[in-house]
């Protein structure tokens, strides 16, 4: 199993910067693409930004320019840094990842979500 444990999350004033973090432990053999996807309430869960293994980015269209993703060395902690903060970026943020554990193939994890909260 694939445990995904994010950090980071909090309370920030509007155009202010956050940074987010997931760890990735367990008996892991490869971890593949990793991504952060948020849900506002009442909204559907939407991808924010996504890092290949190879370190090819993708970003939706409401986090390019102020955010950024990227991943450690040994592939396997995610940041997302978010700066430039806006009321509408207040969702529960989630940690994903496409790993696979001995004896498995390739299965999808989440982690449990962050709170991130922006307001004056």
């Amino acid at each position: 199993q694939v445990q995904l444990v994010e950090s980071g999350g909090g309370l920030v004033q509007p155009g202010g910067s956050l940074r987010l973090s997931c760890a990735a432990s367990g008996s892991i053999f490869n971890i593949y693409t990793m991504g952060w996807y948020r849900q506002a309430p009442g909204k559907q869960r939407e991808l924010v930004a996504a890092i290949t293994r190879g370190g090819t980015t993708n970003y939706a269209d409401s986090a390019k320019g102020r955010f950024t993703i990227s991943r450690d060395n040994a592939k396997t902690t995610v940041y997302l840094q978010m700066n430039s903060l806006k009321p509408e970026d207040t969702a529960v943020y989630y940690c994903n990842a496409d790993a696979t554990v001995p004896g498995r193939g390739v299965s999808n994890y989440w982690g449990q979500g962050t709170q991130v909260t922006v307001s004056s």
